[in-house]
């Protein structure tokens, strides 16, 4: 079967999409929860030590609090309550940190710092997996022992109001409950109103045993915003006054109750300098946590400092305070300052029991669990325990009894710090079988594509695909039965659970199926190129020196960068490289402009500018770098330039530099400097809204002088008033000042109806493109159709792109259009450079842009806001669309300008197929070898805070790769049909 160059390419990215998913669903397992989850609820607790006593403790300890609030501030980063900030817009919190009655603490949250994972620690006490940063969009019922179900199964009335995540989690245990979606981030002030509005009541009435409320506000501000808005200030100061109204209701109820009550302030997790949050910067996982209670009062001059803990410690915390059991996979250690004024004997008893959880827990996740450190030293601890309860069964008031006490205690503490630290750190549980399917089937693809090069870069564009072989078929159904085989054997003697082997059977044979067919394809590329080795020797394929130096910097390039991804830095700083390999082409093209210009006397091929008197170049040979039998050829001195238009070309890949040293300061990205200051946070603040609104509306007007000149005259209207709209929707939302001699914004709102309004302009220009593309199929005659309605396609990505990205990051939008101008018309044209070569500088272009806006390989940077433009509720799918098209949109829009460039010419037909075929090839050869690193670094010390997150995002990069590649394809038939 002959199939074109870009239909197989497509094809084959298509099957890596699947095998790409299935390596994540083994490498980000689901969790596997028991049914006998709650199975702790029916065990006696474990019994105090006993060393030759008669009697001992066996009852669980009664409860310390009566009554428990946790009031959960959404993005609540320990410098907000302990900093300058606190101090300043939270009074009475900074009050009750420095001499209330409370315990104070910078609470560790692992990462991912999504909310959902955070929720799941603070309630369960265990480490969630980091799959949970894609199930945070959809939570499941959590099946896991936790707090809320122990309270629930006790008897237990809660009551919740604030995020709606909550009651997904828990869809049964409140007895009262109000929820608001979190998603919708435009929203900072009605999301915490309709928490607070119950308050009053809910804190007069006595028919509850447990409250939680959780705020969204302060988070939606920082995704807005940033963490240095004034916004941020007034919220503060608006949990202040709600955190005095609950403490002061509380302390006016007690005197009616046995025991006192339990306040707890805490946050989810930080947020980071940008407002994001999700990785593992410091910002991201500190937050505050202060516990409040009558029972912790202190003497005058008594001075606490905020303690380091785990946030996996609240849940064995809260557990103790309501006399429940801890959660049976809590790694978690209890809070001794809580224990502070308790009899010895229970203050022993509780850090007990809270080893004997962790032992256990021990016990069922490492093998060797007796050779541990902290296992031993919880056996010394017993034994010390055991010898304090028989001298205090003697005599309960010697000073010796008092001095052992302490002595267990300490004890006691540090066997479980060491406990807990082991189990935080143990490895995960991954699915290796899905994985080695997932990763088998991603390198089938990346070999099968690398073997078909020279038939795929031919000049017919088309590849023999050997599917009705006799020897094709033999060894298929060979191959198929020794997977089945193989498949029957593993999954009948593993010893836990594997996604691939609970798939059903059709399921599991189409896919090895795809596996089999896959190896005998390679096979057969692999046989056709040793056999046609030999006639390749004989006829070499010509090419010049400057097609061979600059092929060999983009491959070398390509393949270096590949390379250094199996470094932890070099993922983290991954845009120092793309900024390093654009620079060096820059540099590379400058060198090889200059060569053409100023041949000299070396006697180059490349034809140069003589000093003849300068003729014009030959309109009719515009298109030659899409005509592929001249792609060997250099530029004559008819194709280059001359007078005024020579030098715009020797200075075009200086004027792409200094865009590229622009971008640069604009926004700092990674790890390293990601926290030192920048242009975009200058023009960010609000100091600085005249100046950006004055910078806003010069690249707005530069963007559609640069975005408009293909497009069809409706559409530039569509395009001007898309624009007039996005400035309108920021002036709007407050970003920017209506007319920049305004002092201050009024009137601020969602901007719901502005965005819309360009919402409908954005969808007429894609309309209008996809009607002209459809006419140039039905009507072959009609040639200029399909250019013209790629480009208002083009124009309509242009616009959402500025509609989505923040105001300081226009200028990336602008510099991208006019970076994507000058290569068109003064490199990639005079210089004649083929579809390969194009196509990898626009993925290399691509792939810079993409960090120039601001992005890393860090959750955080995603800026969620963009999935919430126009939207005044949450809706799922839009939302997830705007916000990857947002954090894509440089590689998007190179990809769709790479379309419109190469099909600007009759002649396209095999340049197009050339230039998906080296898409693919180009996107999957990182892909394939980050999954190979990933797989070989599964145990690394930060495979979770800095190799999963970009795993995610090649996985998200090689689905759009695989729409780019489609798109390829449909504009290549389209293109052969007319």
């Amino acid at each position: 079967m002959r199939l074109g160059s870009g239909t197989f390419a497509a094809g084959c990215v298509v099957i890596e999409v699947l095998g790409v998913t299935l390596f994540l669903r083994g490498f980000f397992p689901a969790p596997v929860r028991s049914s006998s989850g709650t199975e702790q609820h029916a065990e006696l607790p474990a019994p105090e030590p006993l060393a030759g006593a008669t009697s001992n403790w066996t009852n669980r300890p009664p409860p310390l609090f009566s009554k428990v609030v946790i009031m959960l501030i959404d993005g609540l980063r320990d410098d907000f309550v302990f900093g300058a900030k606190g101090v300043k817009f939270m009074p009475y919190t900074t009050y009750l940190v420095e001499k209330g009655a409370s315990h104070s603490f910078v609470a560790e949250a692992k990462p991912p710092t999504v909310t959902m994972p955070r929720i799941k620690a603070l309630m369960t006490g265990s480490l969630p997996g980091f799959i949970d940063v894609v199930r945070n969009l959809n939570s499941p019922a959590l099946l896991e022992d936790n707090v809320i179900t122990q309270a629930w199964a006790s008897g237990r009335r809660i009551i919740f109001y604030g995020d709606e995540m909550w009651v997904k989690l828990f869809p049964r245990h409140f007895v009262e409950y109000d929820g608001t979606t979190s998603f919708f981030v435009s929203d900072y002030t009605e999301v915490d109103d309709n928490v607070t509005r119950h308050l009053d009541t809910v804190l007069k009435r006595g028919d509850w045993d447990m409250l939680i409320l959780h705020y969204l506000g302060l988070d939606h501000i920082g995704h807005v915003s940033g963490p240095h808005s004034p916004l941020i200030g007034r919220k503060l100061g608006e949990m202040d006054s709600i955190l005095r109204r609950i403490h002061t209701s509380l302390l006016s109820q007690e005197r009616e109750r046995p025991l006192p009550s339990l306040l707890v302030l805490c946050g989810d997790h930080g947020m980071a300098e940008r407002g994001g949050h999700g990785a593992s910067s410091v910002e991201e996982v500190n937050t505050a946590l202060l516990l409040i209670s009558s029972a912790f009062e202190r003497k005058p001059g008594d001075v606490r400092q905020p303690q380091h803990v785990q946030q996996t410690d609240v849940a064995a915390t809260l557990s103790v305070g309501l006399g429940l059991p801890i959660p049976r996979h809590s790694v978690g250690r209890l809070l001794l300052p809580v224990l502070a004024g308790r009899a010895m004997r229970q203050q022993l008893r509780l850090l007990h029991l809270n080893a004997v959880q962790l032992g256990r827990l021990l016990r069922e996740n490492v093998p060797s669990y007796q050779r541990e450190p902290g296992f031993e030293q919880f056996q010394m601890s017993e034994r010390l325990h055991a010898n304090w309860v028989r001298l205090y069964l003697e005599d309960s008031h010697s000073e010796v009894l008092l001095s052992l006490g302490h002595k267990v205690r300490r004890q006691y503490s540090d066997a479980l710090r060491t406990l807990s630290l082991s189990l935080s750190t143990q490895g995960a549980h991954y699915d290796v079988y899905s994985m080695v399917v997932g990763a088998v089937m991603v390198l089938e693809v990346l070999v099968l594509l690398l073997l078909s090069v020279p038939q795929a870069l031919g000049a017919a564009a088309e590849l023999d695909v050997p599917l009705s072989s006799p020897v094709f078929c033999l060894l298929f159904y060979l191959t198929l039965l020794l997977l089945w085989a193989v498949h029957v054997i593993v999954c009948t003697s593993a010893e836990s659970s594997c996604y691939f082997c609970s798939l059903a059977w059709p399921a599991v044979a189409a896919v090895l199926a795809l596996v089999s067919a896959l190896l005998c394809a390679v096979l057969s590329a692999l046989t056709r190129t040793l056999v046609g080795g030999e006639l390749l020797r004989r006829n070499p394929a010509r090419s010049g020196s400057r097609r061979s130096e600059l092929g060999l910097l983009l491959l070398l390039g390509t393949l270096g960068h590949a390379a250094s991804l199996g470094s932890s830095s070099f993922v983290e700083e991954e845009h120092q490289t793309w900024y390093f390999l654009i620079n060096t082409l820059c540099l590379a093209l400058g060198h090889d402009i200059c060569r053409h210009c100023f041949p000299g006397d070396s006697g180059d091929g490349a034809g140069g500018v003589t000093g003849a008197a300068p003729t014009q170049p030959d309109k009719s040979a515009r298109h030659d770098v899409l005509d592929l039998d001249q792609r060997h050829k250099g530029p004559s001195s008819l194709d280059m330039p001359h007078g005024r238009e020579k030098w715009m070309v020797l200075a075009s890949p200086w004027l792409v530099l200094s865009c590229c040293r622009l971008l640069r300061s604009l926004n700092h990205t990674g790890v390293q400097w990601a926290h030192r200051p920048d242009l975009g946070h200058w023009l960010a603040s609000s100091d600085h809204k005249a100046e950006l609104s004055v910078l806003v509306a010069l690249c707005l007007l530069a963007i559609f002088a640069l975005a408009h000149q293909r497009c069809s005259p409706v559409s530039r209207v569509a395009m001007a008033l898309g624009l007039l709209g996005v400035y309108c929707y920021r002036a709007a939302t407050g970003h920017l000042l209506l007319l920049p001699w305004q002092r201050d914004s009024k009137g601020i709102s969602k901007g719901i109806v502005e965005a819309r309004f360009v919402y409908v302009f954005v969808l007429g220009l894609l309309f209008t493109g996809s009607k002209d593309l459809l006419k140039s199929r039905v009507i072959p005659a009609d040639h200029t159709r399909q250019p013209a309605g790629l480009w208002d396609l083009h124009g309509g990505l242009v616009l959402l792109v500025a509609l989505l990205l923040r105001p300081h990051n226009l200028p990336v939008l602008l510099c991208s259009l006019l970076v994507q101008a000058v290569m068109t018309r003064f490199v990639w044209r005079p210089l004649r450079h083929n579809a390969a070569e194009v196509t990898a500088m626009h993925y290399w272009f691509g792939q810079a842009f993409f960090y120039f806006q601001g992005n890393s390989n860090n959750i955080a940077t995603v800026d969620i806001s963009a999935g919430f433009v126009g939207l005044n509720t949450y809706v799922e799918v839009p939302a997830m669309f705007l916000t990857a098209f947002a954090t894509y949109a440089g590689p998007m829009l190179w990809a769709s300008h790479l379309v419109n460039f190469l099909s600007s010419d009759s002649r396209s037909g095999p340049a197009l197929r050339h230039a998906c075929f080296c898409y693919a090839l180009l996107c999957s050869l990182p892909a394939s070898a980050y999954i190979l690193l990933v797989t070989a670094l599964r145990y690394h010390l930060f495979i979770w805070s800095v190799f999963s997150p970009k795993l995610l995002y090649e996985g998200v990069h090689l689905l759009l790769t695989a729409a780019v590649c489609l798109s390829f394809t449909a504009s290549d038939q389209s293109h052969a049909k007319s």
